[in-house]
């Protein structure tokens, strides 16, 4: 899988790179967000699901404690997980993970917490503070590989 790693210098950047994902997911792709806390996870969530939608202003909160929202985009259905509080990998399935991975796109947060459940052909991204910023490295297919 291609990997490469790019600057996130301010939410700017961040926005930019969540447009660039949304354009190329499509129904079936699971997003990895991988990252310790504050690394910006839901940042890059909420930009995706902004661009998908073409709505700069929608209201994209924090699945920390409904460990799962659900947008109709016009890109598709998104289901934005965060599975921090997930005590086994099954649990995810009362949480609507296989209609999901039926005919929506995933994003998921803690995506460590799936278990054998986490498709081997996501694409990954892993966070990480960076000086003032942070960094996003990506793997994925091909369709990622010019991001």
């Amino acid at each position: 899988m291609p990997t490469f790693s790019v600057s996130l210098p301010d939410e700017a950047a961040t926005e930019r790179l969540g447009g660039a994902l949304a354009a190329r997911l499509r129904p079936r792709d699971v997003v990895a967000l991988h990252g310790g806390l504050g690394a910006g996870k839901t940042t890059l969530a909420r930009a995706i699901l902004r661009a998908a939608s073409g709505d700069p202003a929608l209201v994209v909160p924090s699945p920390t404690f409904t460990l799962v929202e659900v947008y109709d985009t016009r890109r598709g259905v998104f289901w934005h997980f965060d599975l921090y509080r997930l005590e086994t990998p099954e649990q995810v399935l009362e949480l609507g993970w296989e209609e999901a991975r039926a005919d929506g796109i995933a994003l998921v947060e803690w995506p460590d917490r799936l278990g054998t459940w986490l498709p081997v052909d996501s694409v990954a991204v892993t966070l990480a503070v960076a000086g003032n910023g942070r960094r996003a490295d990506v793997a994925g297919g091909a369709r990622f590989a010019d991001l």
